[in-house]
């Protein structure tokens, strides 16, 4: 028995006892959960922000939370863009890279993640003079302190910056390189940054490259522009899985193509309110999505500058979207069965939710 099918029995076979009886917010904390779509440097604390620019001397962004709150209000996606290559200017040495893969880490297993998939960008530190050494030292520190502490496994997933001002052909070398460089813990490739203006098609050979030394393809596609970058990144991208993908339901062939070849969408709704994407949750395409049997699961994007978390992700599909929460276990369960992570952690977590789910339709 698959834990979807496990997750449908427990909870839907009794949905109005579970609902009136578990709060949300205790159903959501009993959920191990899984992470695949959460940016390393998007995910700094304001407190960490503030402390590092005091300590490198970065004097021109807001020095107190309540400026950071209005730093954070973004215009759209380009100005998201803009605030975000702000920010990582203060990440300057291993310590700081350190600290900030730590407190990630340990900021998610607080949520009940078990296991997650962070993306971090490594050329926008290199392209600033930081070492790779230096850089890869720090957020493996992080990573294991992190593992030793709650026992939270993390691999990496290193993003390609497609920044339409940048060399993206030295940015995809680069980014390839790191990653072959450090299998210890890199697990995938992905590809950020704006969609619009940067074809998937020139990033081909970075990811064959990838795909012929055994790395795993995550691009991110479909989230500001059409179906065809969704298209373009299964055709010369080589993606197992895409980051986003919510504009897939523009073009029914390829809704039809992604649900018979079970290619997982990282969907990460809060994100897509914030960047102007998705005017508001009563908007958003989700729940169609999963109505279309697309292999969906909940993810958390940049949490400290989008307002949220990966367990405030699973409280909106409950309360904003309007989600049974037999979908929610399927969410949860999705999240497991599309990871990369090895078949004992997998069988694990598999087990574990399964218990859960019986656990919240017995106490019902």
């Amino acid at each position: 028995m698959s834990v979807s099918d496990a997750g449908r029995q427990a909870v839907n076979a009794d949905e109005q006892a579970v609902e009136g009886r578990t709060s949300d917010e205790e159903f959501v904390d009993a959920l191990p959960k899984v992470e695949l779509h959460v940016h390393l440097e998007g995910s700094m604390r304001p407190q960490t922000l503030l402390a590092l620019a005091r300590r490198h001397g970065v004097d021109d962004l807001p020095t107190d939370i309540d400026g950071l709150t209005k730093f954070y209000e973004f215009r759209d996606f380009d100005h998201f863009i803009e605030v975000y290559l702000a920010a990582v200017r203060v990440l300057r040495d291993a310590d700081d890279f350190a600290v900030l893969a730590r407190e990630t880490a340990l900021g998610l297993a607080g949520q009940g993640v078990r296991y997650a998939e962070i993306t971090f960008t490594p050329f926008l530190h290199l392209g600033r003079g930081i070492d790779a050494g230096e850089l890869f030292e720090g957020v493996e520190r992080g990573r294991r302190e992190a593992e030793e502490a709650t026992g939270i496994q993390v691999r990496w997933v290193t993003d390609i910056p497609g920044l339409p001002n940048m060399d993206l052909r030295l940015a995809s070398e680069g980014t390839v390189e790191f990653a072959l460089n450090h299998r210890e813990s890199v697990i995938a490739l992905g590809l950020g940054g704006p969609e619009a203006g940067v074809p998937r098609p020139q990033f081909a050979e970075a990811f064959t490259a990838a795909r012929d030394a055994g790395l795993h393809r995550v691009p991110h596609a479909g989230e500001t522009t059409g179906a065809r970058t969704i298209w373009d990144s299964l055709e010369h991208l080589h993606a197992e899985r895409i980051g986003h993908g919510i504009r897939a339901l523009d073009d029914p062939a390829l809704v039809g193509h992604l649900r018979a070849h079970h290619i997982p969408l990282e969907v990460c709704p809060t994100s897509n309110l914030r960047t102007g994407v998705v005017a508001d949750y009563s908007d958003h395409p989700l729940p169609k999505m999963i109505e279309l049997g697309l292999p969906v699961s909940l993810n958390s994007d940049d949490p400290p500058m989008f307002g949220t978390t990966l367990r405030g992700e699973y409280l909106h599909a409950l309360r904003s979207l309007g989600l049974r929460r037999g979908q929610v276990i399927d969410l949860a369960a999705a999240a497991v069965e599309h990871s990369f992570a090895p078949a004992p952690v997998k069988e694990a977590i598999r087990a574990e939710l399964a218990a859960v789910a019986d656990r919240v339709r017995t106490a019902s």
